[in-house]
């Protein structure tokens, strides 16, 4: 597929804008092979990604209007999916989702729908597995928080991770294996 065919329209996914980090360094890159895409995601909070990544159409989410969601949108991981879920990717031929956690739920399938979908499954969000009581501890949020979170947490499906720390990470608190493929 060229980079500018007008035949295969490309779209990108991804969890949500706030920072740059790992994922979103991946994404940059992805935005510079695909210039034109348009990008889904949960949430953006402008001047916290590169212009690479912001200059370019971006559908969010509900919790892109929820309060306070722009300092504390881990606060809505519950919601997460549903949010995903309502803010799918349309029109696209091929989708390029970049994801550690539900990035890829933003892929609209079906007949006429998404053709193809590439989906970069980065190690799984380090504050809903090993670093959770960090960030959703009963001295954090409480102890009814923290306990809801935990149940969020352990619900959630199990893709096989990229690498061994990713496997790591997802087998202790979910209590269940995973391994990981280290990329080539």
């Amino acid at each position: 597929m060229k980079r500018d065919s007008p035949n295969h329209q490309v779209a990108l996914a991804h969890d949500w804008l706030t920072g740059m980090r790992g994922g979103e360094k991946v994404l940059e890159l992805l935005c510079r092979r695909f210039p034109d895409a348009p990008l889904w995601t949960l949430i953006h909070n402008p001047h916290t990604v590169s212009p690479t990544i912001a200059n370019r159409r971006i559908h969010t989410s509900l919790l892109q209007e929820l309060p306070f969601a722009s300092k504390r949108y881990r606060q809505y991981l519950p919601f997460f999916p549903l949010f995903a879920e309502t803010n799918k990717v349309s029109h696209a031929d091929v989708v390029v989702s970049t994801s550690h956690a539900v990035a890829k739920s933003m892929v609209k399938r079906g007949r006429n729908h998404c053709k193809l979908h590439i989906c970069y499954i980065h190690t799984p969000m380090r504050y809903a597995w090993d670093q959770f009581d960090a960030y959703f501890g009963p001295e954090r949020i409480g102890a009814v928080g923290s306990a809801l979170m935990r149940s969020v947490a352990r619900s959630v499906r199990v893709p096989r991770p990229r690498t061994p720390q990713g496997g790591r990470r997802r087998r202790a608190p979910a209590r269940r294996a995973a391994t990981g493929t280290a990329p080539r």
